[in-house]
């Protein structure tokens, strides 16, 4: 929990309560209907993260106290991660790259606690990094569903969710076999565009020229909710949140689970 008191007399935010209505009825219909679930943030920038360490480490630290599970610093080509232990199934970590900040975890025990990292990235990241409102391009938030399966993966989500579309005539079944399939839907939930949401499947296909995709690769749903900006204070952080976990509650539980996450998993339960 993020305590009262500011290291380096930063403030601390005060965020309001996100809808908690789907802490126990969705958690629940998560572990029924997908094998891993996870939350995740991204900040997208416009300019450049600063290149010193010392920036980098004094964020990771501050996250590090206020999240003791993040012990594990990892570094690959392009990014900077902290990180839980890894051989954890409840894994959380947060990633910095060049134009943007990344937070997750994985298998939290609810809404509310996979929110936690995210707030506390949002409260101390733009003190650490000394970013500006006008230097935010958009903010998003990720519910993501990985679905396990031994079946072909694009066959799954054709009968799932084209079968008997006017989309889905597009194969002939006795002759075609699906190789891609992989719906993308976008809406915008406000009039001016500023905030929009999408949902997204991917089955990874295997491609002749790729070595990333392998037949273990879950099917995976995305809801994303994005708040577009430039913002006109930081102080309008916690409300975004706030609005972005709200709208993401009320799309999974409507219908990204119902008219996505379900039909997958009961055509896998049929193959």
């Amino acid at each position: 929990m993020i305590g009262n008191e500011s290291l380096r007399g930063l403030p601390v935010g005060n965020f309001p309560p996100a809808r908690t209505r789907l802490t126990l009825s969705c958690m629940s219909a998560f572990a029924t209907f997908c094998s891993d679930f996870c939350i995740n943030q991204k900040i997208a920038l416009k300019m450049d993260l600063p290149e010193a360490r010392e920036p980098t480490l004094e964020l990771f630290d501050r996250l590090r106290r206020q999240l003791p599970r993040l012990t594990r610093v990892r570094r690959v080509e392009g990014e900077v991660a902290l990180e839980s232990a890894e051989d954890e199934q409840d894994f959380l970590w947060v990633a910095l790259r060049q134009t943007s900040i990344r937070s997750g975890h994985v298998n939290p025990k609810s809404t509310d606690d996979g929110y936690k990292i995210h707030r506390a990235v949002l409260e101390t990241a733009p003190w650490f990094l000394s970013m500006s409102p006008l230097d935010i391009d958009h903010i998003e938030l990720v519910f993501g569903f990985d679905i396990e399966t031994a079946s072909h993966r694009d066959g799954i989500v054709y009968e799932a969710l084209l079968a008997n579309s006017p989309l889905g005539s597009l194969l002939d079944c006795d002759h075609d076999h699906p190789i891609d399939v992989q719906p993308f839907v976008g809406i915008s939930l406000t009039e001016g565009r500023e905030l929009q949401a999408s949902f997204e499947v991917k089955t990874r296909p295997h491609r002749a020229d790729t070595k990333h995709s392998s037949t273990t690769d879950p099917i995976s749903v995305y809801l994303t909710v994005r708040r577009n900006g430039p913002l006109t204070s930081l102080d309008e952080l916690p409300t975004i949140f706030a609005t972005l976990c709200g709208h993401a509650e009320r799309l999974a539980e409507q219908r990204a689970i119902p008219h996505l996450v379900m039909p997958i998993w009961q055509a896998i339960s049929a193959s």
